[in-house]
């Protein structure tokens, strides 16, 4: 009997023969499957499950639920087998050790054949149905014989993926600049691109090396805030422009978004600073600043995966 299951819960949909569904992470990319079950499980439960690529284990995050289901993108199908044996993190355990053999002995292989490309990673299905080999190139490469020699080698399926250096950085790094794991390999399940405008907008520094992942482009954390401080400046005149308050009319010098308080500079010279609730009316709004192509703004974060 699996320790997941609590007698006093309520059975609800198992007892009436339809099958539960969980949302479960799984694989050394932290893919996402909704897994069907014959019996009930919590978050943070360890699971083996059927996916496309094979046997392996899983984490079990949430119920597979209509709300749970927007936040993923192209969800993995499959099934989950049993709760995960001590056989099975035997298994696991022995597989990761051998990890980096089997990376130098991919290289080898790469090496002989010449290929431009860079060897990230490899993953071991729990099962042994296939090995993933991750790799970046420039563009495409032709591994038809590198597949045909690894395949020799590991006598089981090899799965060549071509990756991005976001993807790179969820694989193999580990913390990020706040001290904490790294977003896209704790929570994340999707990836949209990032802009210089969101870093701008919220007066971040516009030092690379400061506002750049671990995989070099920007941080993902940059668009957590941006809809926020997007709908506070909305409600502010931009800078240039002329409003009136009750102590007369001055000119906008620049915004101070969160604490919704404008920079002016008054009709004798004098930069003060007000609240954004003083201004009684704009009299002349300034235009403003002339948004460039997004081709131009998704510079440094511009990865094929996003």
């Amino acid at each position: 009997m699996s320790d997941t299951a609590d007698a006093a819960d309520p059975p609800a949909s198992g007892e009436r023969g339809s099958p539960l569904e969980y949302v479960v992470r799984f694989g050394a990319m932290r893919m996402l499957g909704v897994m069907q079950s014959k019996q009930p499980y919590r978050y943070g439960d360890e699971v083996v499950v059927r996916s496309s690529r094979g046997t392996e284990i899983g984490t079990v995050l949430c119920e597979a639920t209509s709300a749970s289901l927007d936040a993923i993108s192209e969800p993995v199908a499959g099934r989950i087998i049993r709760p995960v044996a001590k056989d099975d993190r035997a298994q696991r355990q022995h597989l990761e050790s051998q990890l980096g053999i089997d990376l130098k002995i991919c290289q080898r292989c790469v090496d002989t054949l010449k290929l431009p490309m860079e060897l990230v990673d490899v993953e071991r299905v729990l099962g042994g149905e296939r090995m993933v080999v991750y790799f970046l190139a420039d563009g495409r490469v032709d591994f038809r014989q590198l597949v045909r020699d690894l395949a020799k080698q590991f006598q089981t399926r090899i799965e060549m993926r071509q990756i991005g250096v976001r993807d790179e950085a969820k694989l193999l790094a580990d913390y990020g600049d706040c001290g904490q794991p790294i977003c896209c390999a704790s929570f994340l399940s999707k990836m949209p691109p990032v802009s210089m405008k969101m870093a701008k907008l919220q007066k971040a520094t516009l030092d690379p090396s400061k506002i750049s992942g671990r995989c070099g482009r920007l941080k993902c954390c940059l668009r957590y805030e941006f809809e926020t401080y997007e709908a506070l400046a909305a409600e502010m005149p931009v800078p240039g422009s002329l409003v009136m308050t009750r102590e007369g009319s001055v000119t906008v010098m620049a915004q101070d978004i969160l604490s919704q308080q404008l920079v002016v500079k008054t009709d004798d010279g004098r930069r003060i600073m007000i609240a954004n609730d003083q201004v009684v009316s704009v009299i002349r709004a300034s235009e403003p600043p002339r948004r460039k192509s997004s081709r131009n703004q998704s510079t440094g974060n511009s990865d094929p995966e996003s």
